[in-house]
């Protein structure tokens, strides 16, 4: 019986090795580029005959000696639905197949954004009907080396029941490109929050880059498990040696009471996340206090406890007693504290925080840490006491180069394409001026990889942030990188949506991602689809120097150069020899600007734009494009010595 049993097992094995299997990229509802070379993949069987259908075509190949095989189908014009057909051993249907434009969206958490956190997103979800465009949504996934196929997704149509969780800049992208084009539209979002581009390039990019094969020429090719230990490892010696006590959880149930002593305990800055202090990019469980005095007369009037924001779960209690909790890393913490919890004299906050991955901690505007009682307002912001208690052992996507591209780009290649949109740069603010290096790497290296010459890659400059509270005085980490990524642009084939008119200074998230959409679809109108139009705000030119005064030109001024409502321009800022920069006055004339300032005699430089937080610059071309953020000096910025770094 058992013989016969091994002999039933052995058949059932023979028979699914020989079953002819396809990447998850190909299944029901895809949408394949049209008129261009269709690549058409799979697995099966060691020199196994394969064969495909689709329309009015039938090709013929056979496997590998490892049982991967590719047919390129003709051309097709955008229609559909179709059936793909691959028979091997076996026979898969592929059904309601769409030909049209397809386009990668990729990057961190302002592509990972999804429609139902945008603005005015009830209407938007409610009226999405939109049958020929469709979504295929990567699952976030990493790896020690290249993957051939993703660890889940699905395509799915844009429809109310759906269209909530897609990408919103490339769904708003796609439904300016389907209202322009009515034909099919394919996006395929993977992207994953708080990531470097270091991990969505390949390895053999960076061994073909002479600015970054030292980094990475002695690196081990290792699987996941065995980084994540190495990890692990290393996050844990680094934290002990800034918090100076163990990591562990020893005595973590008195670290809410008020009795606990915390004196040995690190500091955080709060708010800010910690990513930004030295304790950095540490994902795991940390605990927080502060401590604070009342008053007898305090105690009399409601309080309210509110914590900005935190990233990503939190657990809070107030003298030992639990008053609220939430898992929602953007949302505002604002937790209402029972009246017989606080008492005269001293009280202690504690906060139980569990940090996924990406930023973490306490972070938002200082304004919303506070304890409010009655109309009695204490801020909270300032020194907190933390200790970390465990280090995340599962791998961060930034910890290791290459580890998104093994796992959520290589499985995608060589899949036809129009092109790629791209939003990321935050998490590599810190780095900006190797940006200008490292992101047109990662461009190139898609091109490579895809094998389908210089196609479009649009990308989304960033948006006002204050994050450091950066300007042309101290230097501004986010200036430099909207510069690295408007150089990008010698790139042939490229694109930047400038966003400084629609961002959030208190918000890395802005809610606006429709006009984002909208900016992209321009660039592709203008560039690929043959709708010419203006599609990009002034550029900066050149600068001419005629006594106290700097005159700029711009290309892309469209009919003109303009201010809304005709307002004063703002943003500009002028330093002569000295390098101090000063507030100017500027004004447009004859389509170009004219900067000057009476605290500057003998002017050479004009910054504009130059700060974490841009809200108020105001130059747009009469379409209503805005100006990139831009400076005429060539002095050295406050990343220049910043490099990308691997513990080897």
């Amino acid at each position: 019986m058992k013989k016969l049993n091994v002999f039933i097992l052995l058949i059932i094995s023979i028979l699914s090795n020989a079953n002819v299997k396809m990447p998850l990229i190909f299944s029901d509802g895809m949408v394949l580029q049209r008129d261009k070379q269709i690549p058409v993949w799979g697995f099966a069987d060691a020199n196994e005959n394969i064969e495909i259908h689709f329309n009015k075509q039938i090709k013929k190949t056979t496997a590998d000696k490892n049982g991967k095989w590719t047919v390129n189908l003709n051309a097709e014009k955008a229609g559909g639905p179709f059936e793909l057909i691959i028979i091997g051993k076996n026979k898969i249907t592929i059904k309601n197949v769409l030909v049209g434009e397809v386009w990668i969206c990729s990057g961190q958490s302002n592509m990972e954004f999804q429609v139902f956190k945008t603005m005015n997103a009830e209407k938007e979800i409610a009226d999405a009907n939109y049958p020929m465009i469709r979504h295929f949504g990567v699952a976030q996934d990493l790896s020690g080396t290249p993957k051939d196929d993703l660890k889940q997704g699905k395509w799915e149509v844009a429809n109310k029941e759906n269209v909530g969780n897609f990408t919103a800049v490339g769904y708003y992208f796609a439904r300016k490109l389907y209202s322009e084009l009515k034909i099919p539209i394919g996006i395929i979002n993977t992207s994953w929050g708080g990531t470097n581009v270091e991990t969505w390039t390949s390895r053999e990019a960076f061994l073909n880059s002479p600015d970054f094969k030292a980094m990475i020429t002695d690196l081990p090719v290792m699987d996941v498990d065995s980084i994540s230990k190495l990890y692990a490892v290393k996050m844990k010696e680094r934290v002990e040696k800034i918090q100076g006590t163990p990591v562990n959880a020893d005595n973590e149930v008195s670290f809410k009471e008020t009795t606990f002593d915390d004196s040995n305990w690190g500091e955080l800055n709060t708010p800010d996340l910690w990513e930004n202090q030295p304790l950095g990019n540490l994902d795991g469980v940390v605990w927080m206090r502060k401590t604070i005095t009342l008053s007898a007369e305090d105690l009399k009037n409601k309080a309210v406890l509110s914590l900005s924001k935190i990233d990503d779960e939190d657990i809070t209690y107030v003298n030992g007693i639990e008053v609220g909790k939430n898992t929602v890393y953007d949302t505002k913490r604002v937790y209402t504290i029972p009246s017989n919890i606080l008492r005269e004299g001293t009280n202690v906050i504690s906060i139980r925080i569990v940090d996924t991955g990406g930023g973490g901690g306490i972070y938002g505007e200082s304004s919303d840490l506070k304890i409010t009682l009655g109309t009695k307002i204490i801020p909270l912001d300032g020194k907190w006491k933390f200790k970390v208690i465990a280090v995340k052992t599962a791998l961060s996507p930034n910890s290791y180069p290459s580890l998104l591209y093994n796992a959520m780009v290589n499985p995608l290649v060589p899949y036809a394409i129009q092109g790629v949109l791209w939003y990321q740069g935050e998490a590599n603010v810190w780095r900006a001026k190797q940006y200008k290096k490292a992101f047109p790497l990662m461009i190139n290296d898609w091109r490579t990889k895809f094998k389908q010459g210089n196609f479009p890659f649009y990308f989304v400059q960033l948006s006002t942030f204050d994050e450091f509270g950066g300007n042309s005085q101290k230097g501004s980490r986010w200036a430099e990188l909207r510069e690295a990524q408007s150089e990008t642009l010698k790139l042939p084939n490229t694109g930047m949506a400038v966003t400084t008119d629609i961002g959030n200074a208190k918000d890395i998230h802005p809610t606006n991602k429709q006009d984002i959409g909208l900016r992209l679809a321009a660039i592709a109108m203008n560039d690929i689809y043959g709708k010419k139009q203006v599609h990009s705000g002034p550029t900066y030119k050149s600068e001419e120097i005629k006594g106290n005064q700097i005159i700029l030109t711009f290309d892309n001024i469209g009919s003109g150069l303009s201010t809304p409502n005709n307002n004063e321009l703002k943003g500009f800022e002028i330093a002569g020899a000295d390098k101090v920069f000063h507030s100017a006055k500027a004004i447009i004339k004859d389509n170009k600007v004219i900067v000057s300032s009476e605290n500057v005699k003998n002017p050479v430089a004009v910054h504009y734009g130059w700060a974490d937080d841009d809200t108020n610059i105001n130059l747009f071309n009469k379409e209503k494009f805005p100006a990139s953020p831009f400076r005429t000096d060539n002095w050295e910025m406050i990343t220049v010595n910043e490099k990308y770094q691997v513990s080897k």
